[in-house]
């Protein structure tokens, strides 16, 4: 199994879809903790 298919299965969207709502959750996490900071 590749890492980067030109063609990707169901599978690694699903993979890509995860890593992708972790980056934006520790993105906001990042945000509101600048935000609520002194």
């Amino acid at each position: 199994m590749p890492v980067l298919d030109p063609n990707p299965q169901n599978g690694q969207k699903k993979l890509l879809l995860v890593l992708g709502a972790m980056l934006g959750i520790s993105v906001v996490i990042a945000v509101i903790a600048t935000i609520a900071s002194p």
